[in-house]
């Protein structure tokens, strides 16, 4: 998984030939730690058909607040530049991401 911050963004995600799944996450988020092997295995499973990156929010207040991102976990679908879909809080699942990062190869 790439780590992404403000210098690297518009390369990575917003310019990617590839679908991006954006993993918002915190080190002091429980939930986010308990997703994250799960999420790297998604990675593995996808790798040259989606990107998965993910953002430490500690490090990233600005790029939250232009994202609309306001609480963690939370995971943007972005194909072709553009937010397509989005899970956060009690909306996120392994299931739930596999499920919507199907949807953007589709």
């Amino acid at each position: 998984m790439i780590e992404i911050d403000k210098d690297n963004y518009e390369a990575e995600v917003m310019q990617s030939n590839l679908p991006v799944v954006l993993d918002f996450w915190g080190p002091q988020c429980g939930p986010c730690l308990a997703l994250l092997p799960e999420v790297e295995k998604l990675a593995e499973a996808y790798e040259g058909k989606v990107k998965f990156c993910k953002v430490n929010v500690a490090g990233n207040r600005r790029m939250c607040i232009n994202l609309k991102v306001m609480g963690v976990p939370s995971f943007l679908f972005i194909k072709g530049g553009e937010v397509l879909d989005r899970l956060s809080g009690d909306d996120v699942s392994i299931e739930g991401i596999k499920e919507k990062a199907d949807a953007l190869t589709a």
